[in-house]
């Protein structure tokens, strides 16, 4: 508990939660009482009000983007003070609130990145034209950041030096009867087809919104499932390649020196091209809205090439070590 990273998480956590409430009680009242063409002194107060959360909340959810990096930098950097963990993997597996927090702070991180994205279009318009939307989605995501820090607290003080637990060896592998074990038991040449199909789709139907402004909905949802495929084909085969070995599927090595920390630019990229083409979609049905008509387009554009940007030099750094590796698999 006094290890600098994990008090650094800690107070960013609990601040995070506590001025999420905070931002959700006045959301539950802007939400209530918001009326744009009204001139009265409580109308006033709350246009105040959400100026002073929205520049709160942009800062604070996007040190929470921030978090998850640190998180599992925190739980790799762990590893060596728990006897049989090799890294992350193995610091996760410690109490049962590891993997809980890591599988919501991903969730955070799309939903904060969304919120973010919407909030920036919003701040855009002359008249508010998002500031329900963007309340509605706070409040789906409070709760979500205070159960974070519960269980993220709840895990590093369950966290005993005493304690025997696994290695990513027996966590990700083909014997293993958990979700990981799945993941790794995934066949490899149709997780390879489907992760290049998904990138080729999202870049066809990427450059064709960003040159033509059509097929956002179509874009945005094959730049999440791409999102998704990646994320397990990390675990099935895109890891093994940088290992060098046909057995050792766990993405959490990757950040090690070893390897020359090479999964924290993979997962940056992943993750910002994921966050930035759900984004593109959830702003498609505002692209009609009257103080918006030309602030949508725009940055639609350019979280289009974002997401573009963030996927190639992710498919770039997966194919040359496809091709550099020693290791060919069937």
């Amino acid at each position: 508990m006094l290890h600098p990273a994990t008090l650094a998480l800690g107070l960013i956590s609990l601040l995070v939660s506590g001025l999420g409430i905070y931002a959700g009680f006045y959301g539950m009242r802007i939400l209530g009482h918001w009326d744009p063409v009204s001139g009265s002194e409580g109308q006033l107060e709350l246009e105040r009000r959400t100026y002073l959360i929205s520049t709160i909340m942009s800062y604070l959810l996007s040190f929470e983007l921030m978090s998850l990096f640190l998180f599992i930098y925190t739980a790799d950097d762990l590893h060596t003070l728990f006897t049989g963990a090799m890294c992350a993997a193995g610091t996760l597996a410690v109490n049962s609130f590891g993997y809980p927090v890591l599988i919501l702070k991903i969730v955070n991180f799309l939903l904060a990145g969304v919120w973010l994205v919407v909030n920036y279009t919003d701040n855009r318009g002359y008249d508010y034209p998002l500031i329900k939307v963007k309340y509605e989605l706070l409040n789906l995501v409070v709760p979500l950041l205070v159960l974070e820090s519960f269980l993220l607290l709840a895990y590093f003080a369950g966290l005993k030096p005493d304690t025997i637990t696994s290695c990513c060896g027996s966590l990700f592998s083909h014997e293993s009867k958990s979700f990981s074990g799945d993941l790794a038991s995934l066949p490899h040449l149709p997780m390879q087809m489907a992760f290049f199909s998904g990138m080729f789709v999202t870049m066809v139907s990427g450059m064709i919104f960003y040159t033509r402004g059509r097929g956002g909905y179509l874009f945005s949802g094959a730049a999440a499932v791409t999102f998704l495929i990646a994320t397990v084909s990390v675990v099935s085969f895109i890891c093994l390649y940088f290992y060098e070995l046909p057995t050792h599927h766990c993405p959490f090595c990757l950040l090690q020196r070893e390897y020359g920390y090479i999964g924290y630019l993979l997962y940056a990229t992943l993750f910002g091209g994921g966050v930035a083409g759900i984004g593109t979609g959830v702003l498609q049905p505002f692209r009609n809205v009257a103080s918006l008509v030309r602030i949508v387009p725009t940055i639609q554009r350019r979280l289009a090439a974002l997401t573009l940007l963030c996927y190639v030099v992710f498919s770039v750094v997966v194919v040359w070590e496809m091709i550099c590796s020693a290791l060919k698999l069937e």
